[in-house]
């Protein structure tokens, strides 16, 4: 079983300690995504100038948005390589069909050539 990790960082110009199962670069790559998110706020007009609350929700619905666009995205890359898999396994099956009818014209060539006596053309 995975040991708890305790780590120690800083968000938004606040220490807090973080716990969790991940690694600590993990928990880090956590803590270095919400400060770039906090970052790219205080960049926008009059968000500064907002009361606590309503930057803690507008942070929250840019979170929430965030993981719906990238679960919509995981979705859809998963749904395109299932229908890459199926692509994949027809031109398999086609191929050994393929392989199959060239060996079964091979040999009739070679049975013919047989009964003629014509020797077989080399290509």
């Amino acid at each position: 079983m995975n040991m708890m990790n305790d780590l120690e960082v800083i968000i938004n110009n606040k220490r807090y300690t973080i716990s969790g199962y991940e690694s600590e670069e993990y928990l880090q790559k956590i803590a270095s995504y919400l400060n770039s998110k906090y970052s790219d706020f205080k960049t926008k007009e009059g968000y500064n100038h907002l009361d606590l609350d309503l930057r803690n929700v507008l942070m929250q619905i840019n979170l929430a948005d965030d993981y719906f666009k990238m679960s919509e995205n995981s979705k859809n890359l998963e749904a395109e390589l299932e229908k890459k898999d199926k692509e994949m396994f027809e031109l398999k099956h086609n191929l050994v069909s393929v392989q199959k009818k060239l060996e079964e014209l091979t040999e009739k060539y070679e049975a013919a050539t047989k009964q003629t006596g014509n020797k077989p053309v080399k290509r």
